[in-house]
């Protein structure tokens, strides 16, 4: 989806895009950890998982907080989003990240089974630490927006020229919206029935 009638574009919301990695990386390095502790490894599974929680923490921590310097200046400068731009729905920008991820994914969990032949665990518990950092930057976002009391959107268009990733070169502002556009809260939750009526 990119550029609409009347000079309008379709936008996606920046916390669904972010949060939108957060559950399959967390599920499937749950998984990988609970197969990888089954093996010995070379180290031991106690070493593993050891270095495993160690290998969470820092993931969780870098992918929490990297980036947020850009994240806050494309805020500062967000524009209004005009009368003709689209807002995507939560479900198709998550549908849209995932499938547009899916052999990365694919290739991250057989990575972090194949660890476990010589660090047990500690692979999946990397992945799983990358997702629960996207779930506590998308969480930070979404304090942003209620502080701010506006939405921070992105133009589909340039997401598609940096691999999903919206705080990514090609992306030069956000657009943003009133906290009650769209199908989705703050911080990329989906919005509750009552908060629609």
């Amino acid at each position: 989806m990119g550029r609409r009638g009347h000079g309008g574009q379709g936008l996606a919301r920046v916390a669904v895009v972010v949060r939108a990695g957060a559950a399959p990386l967390c599920w499937l390095g749950v998984f990988a950890a609970g197969i990888g502790v089954l093996v010995p490894g070379v180290t031991g599974r106690r070493i593993g998982v050891m270095t495993g929680a160690a290998l969470f923490i820092v993931a969780t921590a870098v992918t929490a907080y990297g980036g947020r310097k850009r994240y806050m200046a494309l805020a500062r400068g967000a524009a209004r989003a005009g009368k003709y731009d689209v807002l995507q729905d939560r479900a198709v920008t998550v549908r849209g990240w995932r499938l547009g991820h899916r052999w990365w994914l694919l290739a991250a969990v057989v990575a972090a089974l194949g660890s476990s032949f010589a660090v047990p665990a500690a692979g999946g518990m990397l992945l799983a630490g990358t997702g629960a950092g996207l779930w506590l930057k998308a969480a930070w976002l979404g304090r942003r927006e209620r502080a701010d009391e506006a939405l921070l959107w992105v133009r589909v268009d340039w997401l598609g020229r940096c691999g999903g990733a919206p705080a990514g070169k090609p992306v030069k502002g956000y657009r943003g919206t009133g906290v009650a556009a769209g199908d989705v809260a703050p911080g990329g939750a989906r919005r509750r029935t009552a908060e629609l009526v």
